[in-house]
């Protein structure tokens, strides 16, 4: 698919090369007519109208529940049913009438660029949003009228799924962005609510498993509706309740190195070709952003010395077998991902280039695994943990800064240029330091950050024009 940046980017170019006099009037018409310019304008339109009846959706469904609260006990129980019935099929009848509606498209469109909703589809999927948020009030207030217990993780788990159902139905973004977030604030409400015990049911399978239900939920959704959005978020679910698994079920002395190591070698080593039927990379970059800034943050939590200090010594948790499921499928994926980058790398000549490197990430990733588990299990070694993973920082904060400098890449720079900043700070204020050389630190370091945000845009600029 040809994105709206390329089509931007070409006709600001084209129109540059017929006012120079590199190509004629006919040629920027085939340009024209064959990348649809015409429709860049609409297309950001709808995009500012969708967010616009989205947050309408929500004010809605906010002002109807806040109606439905303020005449409950008026109202019998049967015309409570009926009206919260009705609402639901109403809306969501509504939003799919309209959202079946297709937009007028040429006859010479070109196929490689997203077709762009009508007015009519974004006021149905806004409706359809709207039929979501119902669907949670509704199971809420009937859980209510019918005097079903239940806690509130359940109650944002189920409401998640059933939104869920409708996102694979219908295929919307939108849908599935809100039952991602729906899932992952309802599993944070069951680890912060983990000390209750539950009976056994799927609910209980569901949370202890979420690492493997996650990916199993989100990542197919996002192939098929193309979406950045439900892949990051499905990941961070994935990623997050991995961590908190390990944490809970997993022997501290060798837990820790999984912990270390395992989602940032999961995000890094994932690509989209290794999935049969899948030929471009749609979220191998996502994935390997998110890979980075787990590391990042990895690297600057171990790099105090306070958490090396002094450390206990680990108490033994009893093995949970649920926990290790989730350890061994995710392990065997990364293993499979890693094998899959070797063969690819076997196949092809090595590409020259300065960015981070697969071999550089996995040598970080090893160091970071290795460090806690020799802690831990042989000797403690609080002083070397320290300075390696300050040396970790700063090498990912020079590679991202390199990356940024040969692509011309602003996120990488800036990220770079802020873990070292924040490093800097960081040892400034956890060490015992006179105000004096503070304050010519933070004065340093404000110069420096202008000087090379200056440099940088200067550089970014000769590389674009080039």
């Amino acid at each position: 698919m040809i994105s709206d940046k390329f089509r931007r980017e070409l006709r600001s170019q084209a129109k540059l090369w017929e006012a120079e006099g590199l190509i004629d009037t006919s040629f920027y018409q085939q340009l024209a007519d064959r990348y649809q310019f015409h429709t860049l304008e609409s297309a950001s339109r709808n995009r500012f109208l969708g967010i616009l009846i989205s947050l309408g959706s929500i004010l809605l469904a906010l002002g109807v529940i806040t109606f439905v609260a303020a005449n409950w006990q008026v109202w019998s129980r049967e015309s409570r049913v009926a009206l919260l019935l009705s609402l639901f099929v109403a809306v969501n009848a509504a939003g799919f009438y309209l959202w079946r509606i297709p937009p007028s498209r040429s006859k010479n469109s070109n196929p490689n660029i997203p077709r762009t909703k009508g007015r009519n589809q974004l006021l149905g999927e806004g409706l359809l949003l709207l039929g979501a948020l119902i669907l949670g009030a509704n199971m809420a207030l009937m859980a209510q009228m019918f005097h079903i217990g239940g806690s509130s993780y359940g109650l944002f788990l189920a409401w998640g799924i059933g939104v869920l159902g409708m996102a694979y139905s219908l295929r919307l973004t939108s849908l599935g962005v809100l039952s991602a977030l729906l899932v992952g604030l309802g599993y944070w409400l069951a680890v912060l609510d983990w000390s209750s015990k539950v009976e056994f049911s799927w609910l209980e399978i569901l949370v202890r498993q979420m690492p493997i239900a996650a990916s199993i939920m989100f990542i197919p959704l996002a192939y098929w509706c193309r979406s950045r959005a439900i892949f990051a978020l499905g990941a961070i679910v994935l990623i997050f309740s991995l961590q908190v698994s390990i944490i809970q079920g997993l022997n501290p002395t060798w837990g820790a190195a999984i912990f270390c190591a395992l989602p940032p070698a999961l995000l890094w080593g994932y690509d989209d070709a290794m999935w049969p039927n899948i030929d471009s990379r749609l979220f191998q970059a996502t994935a390997r952003s998110l890979g980075l800034i787990f590391l990042a943050g990895l690297f600057y939590f171990f790099s105090f010395h306070w958490l090396w200090q002094d450390s206990p010594a680990p108490s033994q948790i009893p093995l949970d077998w649920s926990v290790l499921t989730n350890v061994v499928v995710l392990g065997a994926l990364t293993v499979f991902e890693w094998l899959h980058l070797g063969r690819l790398e076997l196949r092809r000549p090595k590409q020259k280039g300065v960015d981070l490197t697969t071999g550089a990430i996995a040598i970080a990733i090893v160091i970071s695994a290795l460090i806690p588990f020799y802690h831990l299990n042989v000797s403690p070694l609080p002083q070397l943990a320290t300075f390696l993973f300050n040396v970790l920082l700063f090498l990912l904060a020079v590679g991202l800064i390199r990356e940024g400098l040969a692509l011309g890449n602003r996120r990488s720079f800036w990220g770079g240029m802020v873990l070292i900043t924040l490093q800097i700070i960081s040892r400034l204020f956890e060490y015992n330091t006179e105000l004096l050389l503070k304050s010519f630190v933070f004065v340093l370091c404000g110069i420096g950050v202008i000087a090379a945000g200056l440099w940088f845009e200067r550089h970014f600029a000769t590389i674009k024009d080039e």
